[in-house]
């Protein structure tokens, strides 16, 4: 009687295993992990009750000071520190190296929806505000924020380019794809922060929290790519399908989701 158990998803097979070897014993999860998305869900519950917050308290959703803005990212940030800690697990790395890079994307992303459901609450702009001393400092620390998640996400980009990612077929495209248009969101993103910043030291205070609106669509749909597109091709890996078929299926996809991407980057640039 065959006693193994099927392979869990997020969880990379062995180097040099073929996708279609069978079924492999289920590896324990790493509490690096288990801590990150249960860090993820905390800030995805963090996002859906500031929407009970702004279904009672009203107010406007679109602006520098809004609920919106601790409901957007407390789900942006928590579906994507999950997305990330899963989608890592593909890549070859140092386990050690990987443990430490999550731990300190995780903080990051709780500072990040931190310090912005603090300014919601404060009823102040949370980015590009200096108008007091301590709404400075919150500024600053989520810029610097900014900064290190651009750095961490670009070092996971570069080890999936480095060295070919593992899992099933079109999972290593999917991976790549998914960090190549991370990456067109971290460039959006320091363009938002670079021109409000400069808009601000230069005296045009509410320019500078107008200026984001052009790039926010390019931002976010760029954003979700790491996520979409590796669960595309998992989900492909459990259907009968040839292996020919699924790698087009993701061709495919990476193909549309690019296009996408195009046309909400012409979109900000007309509308800049």
């Amino acid at each position: 009687m065959d006693t193994r158990s099927t392979e869990i998803p997020g969880r990379p097979r062995e180097h040099g295993a073929h996708p279609d070897d069978g079924p492999r014993p289920v590896p324990s999860v790493r509490p690096a992990e288990l801590l990150c998305h249960g860090i993820a869900a905390v800030l995805v519950v963090s996002g859906l009750a500031h929407l009970v917050v702004f279904a009672v308290d009203g107010g406007p959703w679109e602006g520098p000071v809004s609920w919106r803005k601790p409901v957007t990212f407390g789900l942006s940030f928590g579906v994507t520190l999950s997305a990330i800690t899963w989608v890592t697990s593909y890549l070859r790395m140092s386990d050690r190296v990987r443990t430490a890079l999550l731990v300190v994307f995780a903080a990051d992303c709780v500072l990040e929806v931190g310090g912005i459901t603090l300014q919601a609450w404060r009823r102040v702009p949370s980015h590009l505000n200096m108008e007091t001393g301590f709404d400075s400092t919150v500024s600053m620390a989520l810029a610097v924020g900014g900064a290190v998640l651009v750095v961490l996400l670009s070092t996971f980009a570069v080890i999936s380019f480095g060295r070919r990612p593992e899992g099933p077929v079109g999972m290593p495209l999917a991976v790549r794809a998914g960090f190549g248009v991370l990456l067109v969101a971290l460039a959006s993103g320091a363009a938002m922060i670079a021109r409000g910043v400069y808009l601000t030291r230069t005296g045009h205070q509410e320019e500078a929290y107008a200026s984001t609106a052009p790039l926010k669509t390019l931002h976010g749909v760029s954003l979700h790519a790491v996520l979409v597109l590796p669960a595309l091709a998992w989900l492909l890996s459990r259907t009968s399908w040839s292996e020919g078929s699924r790698l087009r299926m993701v061709g495919a996809a990476v193909g549309v989701y690019g296009v996408a991407v195009l046309a909400a980057g012409i979109w900000g640039v007309f509308s800049y």
